[in-house]
């Protein structure tokens, strides 16, 4: 394998990528525990908290509440099954170049590890971008921006042509200041959205539902998987600490707040819309300039972070059919089957519950606990393998029954 000592070569250009040459190369300055903790929040938060409060709606305040804290917990766990794991793979096997969870996959089970993760990863992250451009295209017709009423299939197509010119810059580094713009963006949004929450909420107090029914559980479940879907920075995050004894700690704090802040802003986005809570929550804003403004900046953020969501798509495509080389057409090509995909699917909640069990489940629990149990299988007590394979087996059941 290509993940031991001392591979290194002398020679004037790097050796193409290959399935065994981890994703991720040169080693990142270390960060603190404060910049872990942000990096955590970036890498996890998303725009799935928008879909929130339509899912507690869906499955009651309570059992959502209960949901969003049992993943949260449940996501910390697998986690750190993948930290635990690569660290047993260094410190005993030698190994020192796995970066990346494909990196992982492929140390554990070789080429089909890989593949699994490769693909997990590309659903995962594609239909992050299907659900940006649902957003945009949803929420730009609610506007009417033009003054007439065009279809959301109208704002997709306008975005299709510059979607292409951004996907085609072959560096990242062009595109990371719109990171930091997008969490500006993402944090301001919630802030004046939790404030016009408790406005409603307190002038109208809508009847609403505790408790759902079975057959919603399940739908519940994956926007709450799909929410905390970060699994795949896990590794990266963990390389890039400094004090990596405590990176647990820090994943675990930020994961609580994390639980916090989604817990507060599903449940208060529900108590005040109730039976008339939307899909997106922007969407009960309704008219105004701060309202319009909101909106206006969560399109122009998603807009501009569909690039760098696609990004990983494009390193692992490009790694297995153009040999690791920049192909232009293949990611044209990719950004209209995301484009088409989004025109058909008409519900942005509906769209994040599907992704979450169909990809998020088995990509953020099956794979990182059988994996665990794949290294660790010769010293783990019998308590830890059921534990183990007990998460490997919910993950499957909620991934089949959500979807």
């Amino acid at each position: 394998m290509g993940f031991d000592r001392g591979s290194s070569s002398r020679g004037l250009r790097p050796p193409p990528p290959r399935e065994d040459t981890p994703l991720i190369g040169e080693p990142q300055p270390l960060s603190s525990q404060g910049k872990t903790f942000a990096n955590v929040f970036i890498a996890v938060v998303g725009a799935g908290v928008l879909g929130l409060p339509y899912a507690f709606k869906r499955t009651g305040w309570i059992t959502s509440l209960l949901m969003l804290f049992a993943v949260a917990a449940l996501t910390h766990y697998c986690m750190m099954l993948l930290v635990y794991t690569r660290r047993k793979l260094e410190s005993v096997n030698g190994f020192t170049k796995i970066a990346s969870f494909g990196d992982l996959g492929f140390v554990v089970c070789g080429s089909l590890g890989r593949l699994a993760v490769d693909t997990l990863v590309t659903l995962s992250q594609a239909g992050f971008c299907v659900g940006y451009l649902i957003f945009i295209g949803n929420t730009m017709a609610d506007l009417k921006i033009w003054g007439w009423a065009a279809p959301k299939s109208f704002y997709i197509w306008s975005c299709f042509p510059f979607q292409l010119g951004l996907n085609s810059i072959a560096t990242l580094t062009h595109l990371a200041p719109l990171s930091i713009f997008a969490d500006v963006v993402d944090l301001g949004a919630m802030g004046v959205v939790l404030a016009k929450d408790v406005s409603i909420f307190l002038k109208q107090r809508p009847p609403v539902e505790a408790f759902g029914g079975l057959p919603v559980f399940f739908y519940g479940l994956g926007v709450a998987v799909y929410s905390f879907e970060g699994i795949g920075m896990v590794l990266p995050l963990e390389s890039e600490t400094k004090e990596k004894e405590k990176f647990g700690s820090v994943l675990a704090l930020t994961m609580i707040f994390i639980a916090l802040l989604y817990g507060g802003f599903g449940t208060l986005g529900y108590l005040a819309f109730g039976s008339e809570t939307k899909d997106v929550i922007t969407g009960n804003l309704g008219a105004g300039l701060v309202s319009t403004l909101v909106k206006l900046g969560l399109s122009v953020n998603l807009f501009f972070t569909l690039p760098l969501m696609m990004n990983p798509v494009y390193e692992i495509v490009e790694r297995r059919f153009w040999g690791g080389r920049y192909c232009l057409w293949m990611r044209w090509a990719l950004v209209l089957v995301v484009s088409l995909v989004a025109l058909f699917v008409p519900n942005f909640a509906d769209f994040l519950s599907l992704v979450g069990s169909g990809v998020c489940c088995a990509l953020g629990f099956v794979l990182p606990a059988l994996f665990h149990v794949l290294v660790f299988k010769e010293e783990m007590g019998w308590k830890a393998w059921y534990l183990d394979m007990g998460i490997a087996v919910i993950g499957i059941v909620l991934g089949v029954s959500g979807t």
